[in-house]
């Protein structure tokens, strides 16, 4: 049994290294494609011209409670919107988890944290997540106009729960996007995503 279960964890390990290495900074995003909160379909292709974040969510993660309960997410949401950008939240844990919440019960956590994303995306089945690499809650990509991945990784500098470290972090998501701004590359294209795992079926 041991050895199924650890056969078992390493195809599913190498399923998901073989999704991530597809993903690649500089190069085409990948399709996106997914039903919002209300059940609408949202797909990355209606946002071409526009720069684009994703967030991967899931609010019962002492990560992503650190980024939301000090208000970091929302004012780089607000910072994001400032310039234009488009902001998808996704959420890929599964139906099975003590986790995870109904899309009418994310969209209302969402708005109880004053959170602004400009459309919140389901994706029970992880297809999406799988597809995009996505690792942790959270873990954020970011999309140019041209549709090109010019950011994977990590919110912030430093990979802690403490929200004390964010004043002295710095922000990944609003310096790239700054650059993306001034016409400038990203300096930092690719970190290391911290935070808990997604929590796919």
């Amino acid at each position: 049994m041991l050895k199924r279960s650890f056969l078992l964890t390493a195809l599913l390990a190498a399923a998901t290294t073989g999704a991530q290495a597809n993903v690649q900074v500089g190069q085409p995003a990948p399709a996106l494609q997914l039903q919002d909160a209300q059940g609408q379909a949202v797909s990355l292709a209606d946002f071409k011209g526009k720069t684009v974040v994703l967030e991967w969510i899931n609010p019962g993660c002492p990560f992503v409670k650190k980024h939301y309960g000090s208000q970091n997410m929302q004012a780089t949401q607000k910072a994001a919107a400032g310039q234009g950008a488009v902001w998808l939240s996704i959420s890929s844990t599964a139906p099975s988890s003590s986790d995870y919440k109904k899309p009418a019960e994310l969209s209302a956590w969402l708005q109880t944290q004053g959170a602004t994303p400009s459309a919140l995306l389901m994706d029970d089945a992880g297809t999406a997540g799988k597809a995009w690499g996505a690792k942790t809650t959270p873990h954020m990509y970011i999309v140019n106009p041209a549709g090109l991945l010019v950011y994977a990784g990590a919110i912030d500098s430093i990979p802690s729960a403490n929200p004390a470290d964010i004043p002295k972090a710095t922000n990944f998501v609003t310096q790239a996007l700054g650059e993306l701004k001034a016409g400038q590359p990203v300096s930092k294209p690719s970190t290391t995503p911290y935070g808990c795992a997604v929590k796919y079926s």
